[in-house]
């Protein structure tokens, strides 16, 4: 885990270089953003002219080719990376990181791992004890609590890392595709208890994934970046009662509707 990953998940908020305008109330305010990596030969522009604001308790999925940017924007409202252009707020509010790996340290148990940010948050012994195994239990891991992360498995140790992050008591959770890895039924089951937990506490979710309709069975809106440099495309309302089922009619219908979109996009750079 890298000393970026650690400060993400010790919960400390980005700082937020630009305020949202007034009047206007979002949880994460991205304006006119640029990311370029490198120098000279080696220059690499990421992301151009990227805007695109988030409100309180908005679920929203980014999705796009690979390489266009996806993950540096969670980077940068994660506060890891710094912007070239542009600014990134999220208002002063909290914000967590989830990553696609679970990062959890193996040396710990299950409970220990989600104790560490409520650890490094000054949280005493017993009470961070005690908040650990209420979020266990919020994941269906209250009888795993003492294993290590060997003796889970791949969806039990992302249901850890989902604890860990929510012992942050962040307002903006950032998941850079979390269930990518794991098999569909896996998937399925993590995406309930992912939107039943956001349902229940109203945070706000910005999610990146490379699937389309895993983007339209969780997201309110789904937000299509261009191939690189990344820039926002189009974005797309997702309407429907929740929840929605990843084989359902109207969840199939829209997601074909956007993948024709994205597959325009991704030949318009390999023709």
């Amino acid at each position: 885990m890298t000393t970026e990953q650690q400060s993400a998940l010790n919960g400390h908020a980005p700082p937020a270089t630009a305020a949202p305008a007034a009047g206007t109330e979002v949880a994460v305010a991205i304006d006119d953003v640029t990311k370029v990596f490198g120098r000279g030969s080696s220059r690499l522009v990421a992301l151009d002219g990227v805007s695109l604001s988030v409100a309180p308790g908005e679920f929203v999925c980014l999705i796009g080719a690979s390489g266009c940017g996806k993950s540096t924007l969670l980077s940068l409202v994660a506060g890891l990376e710094e912007p070239t252009a542009g600014t990134v707020s999220t208002g002063g509010r909290r914000v967590a990181f989830m990553f696609q790996e679970p990062a959890l340290f193996p040396w710990l148990t299950a409970v220990q791992n989600v104790e560490l940010p409520l650890r490094a948050n000054g949280v005493g012994r017993p009470e961070r004890r005690r908040r650990a195994l209420e979020l266990l239990d919020s994941v269906h891991l209250s009888g795993f609590a003492g294993k290590r992360p060997h003796e889970l498995s791949g969806g039990m140790r992302q249901r850890v890392a989902l604890a860990r992050a929510l012992a942050q008591d962040a307002d903006v959770l950032l998941m850079d595709e979390p269930f990518g890895a794991l098999d569909a039924m896996t998937r399925d089951l993590l995406h309930e208890l992912l939107e039943g937990i956001w349902r229940r506490q109203g945070f706000s979710v910005l999610f990146v994934t490379h699937e389309v309709r895993e983007a339209v069975r969780l997201g309110d809106r789904v937000v299509l970046l261009s191939s690189r440099p990344g820039r926002v495309l189009e974005e797309f309302d997702v309407h429907g009662e929740r929840p929605r089922g990843l084989e359902s009619g109207d969840t199939v219908q829209r997601a074909l509707e956007i993948k024709a979109r994205l597959n325009e996009e991704v030949m318009r750079h390999v023709s």
